[in-house]
């Protein structure tokens, strides 16, 4: 070292002073203007950038909360609306069993209708029957009787009393005797 120093040549290691103050000069008046000019552009961005990204992470809180009121929301009326269907069911069921009901009661009504209508009519035909036979059996009552006399039985009278007679002498005698 001491030989560089003696042969005098200028250490790489020490700069020289002129370049020093120079350099530092430079670099002075760069980092004024940048600090005037592009500090405050690139702090803007940032700044910028910070808003967008909060402003961003705020929205998407925002929507999330909207989603989820909109979610409890349509919970609300999912669980609504299958209580309420729950509640037309059971009138249904309610209002088809009133209806089973109020068919079981018009066909009773309409059976008991149509048994006491052919009960009518039966013995109405029974009656006719009845009057009918009677006619007829009084008819070869009086014939036969007729006949047994050998003389002519035409009066009206006579021949209804000995009608009446005649059946209700029948209508005494036990059911066996008058099978034989």
């Amino acid at each position: 070292m001491m030989h560089l120093a003696q042969s005098g040549t200028q250490n790489p290691l020490v700069p020289n002073t002129t370049e020093l103050i120079l350099g530092l000069v430079a670099f002075f008046v760069i980092f004024g203007v940048l600090a005037r000019i592009l500090l405050p552009r690139i702090t803007r961005t940032l700044e910028a950038r910070t808003d967008q990204i909060e402003g961003g992470l705020r929205r998407a809180e925002e929507a999330q909360a909207e989603a989820s009121r909109v979610l409890a929301e349509y919970r609300a009326q999912l669980a609504q609306a299958r209580h309420e269907a729950a509640r037309i069911r059971e009138a249904a069921k309610e209002e088809a069993a009133q209806i089973v009901a109020q068919g079981r009661a018009e066909g009773a009504a309409e059976r008991q209708r149509i048994i006491d209508s052919a009960s009518a009519q039966i013995e109405a035909d029974r009656q006719h029957a009845l009057a009918s036979l009677r006619a007829e059996v009084g008819a070869l009552a009086v014939e036969l009787a007729g006949r047994i006399v050998g003389e002519s039985l035409a009066d009206e009278a006579r021949q209804a009393r000995m009608v009446d007679r005649f059946l209700a002498e029948i209508e005494r005698q036990p059911r066996g005797v008058a099978a034989r």
